[in-house]
């Protein structure tokens, strides 16, 4: 059994390595549940949902809910509302985290940051899918031009207005071409829906 001094030591190297932990994780690494508790009694942890845990004194990032997100749900990609936030789209800022998870993958229990699942077919899924590190954390994110379709294809939950902003915003940048937008909402059956709005953004250029 290791020490409970020594477990703490442990627990604050793997929290520090991975930015947030499952508890699982740290008992795989040998600390107890009983030294987590403590640890988070005298304020060495945070409890950030059931079972996952970050060091109190970690930077936080500004994308924290992504990362905590990522690791309550590892198969789930940032998507919608969330991943338009992530590149700089919007100008709306999610009260939840919109992620996107296979039709028969198990969905998080509602703890911690709140999490609004949108469930993908496996092909839509595994499209243009990209890791960024969030505090120690991979985070898969949707690329810019396969969100902004997916803002059409999900613009009932959403709302319209988002999806044009993002679309306005992914020109604008030049974070995204129009062709590519084209393509994209070729692929995922949006093509009729973006097309008018797509010509309208485009005209003058």
């Amino acid at each position: 059994m290791v020490q409970a001094n020594t477990q703490r030591q442990i627990a604050h190297a793997l929290l520090t390595a991975r930015g947030i932990a499952r508890l699982m994780e740290l008992r795989d690494a040998g600390v107890t549940a009983a030294t987590v508790s403590r640890m988070e009694r005298d304020g060495e942890v945070l409890r950030l949902a059931r079972g996952l845990y970050q060091l109190a004194d970690a930077p936080l990032d500004a994308n924290h809910s992504l990362a905590e997100a990522a690791k309550r749900a590892p198969k789930g990609v940032v998507c919608l509302v969330s991943a338009l936030a992530f590149h700089g789209l919007t100008d709306q800022l999610p009260k939840q985290v919109w992620l996107a998870i296979g039709r028969k993958d198990w969905a998080p229990k509602s703890d911690g940051t709140p999490i609004r699942i949108v469930r993908f077919t496996e092909s839509l899924l595994a499209d243009s899918v990209e890791t960024h590190v969030v505090e120690g954390v991979p985070v898969k994110v949707f690329g810019v031009v396969k969100t902004v379709a997916d803002c059409f294809r999900y613009r009932n939950k959403i709302g319209l207005s988002v999806a044009i902003e993002g679309l306005q915003e992914a020109l604008r940048q030049r974070k995204a071409t129009p062709g590519e937008i084209a393509r994209e909402a070729e692929r995922g059956g949006v093509s009729s829906v973006i097309r008018p709005y797509l010509e309208a953004l485009t005209a003058n250029g």
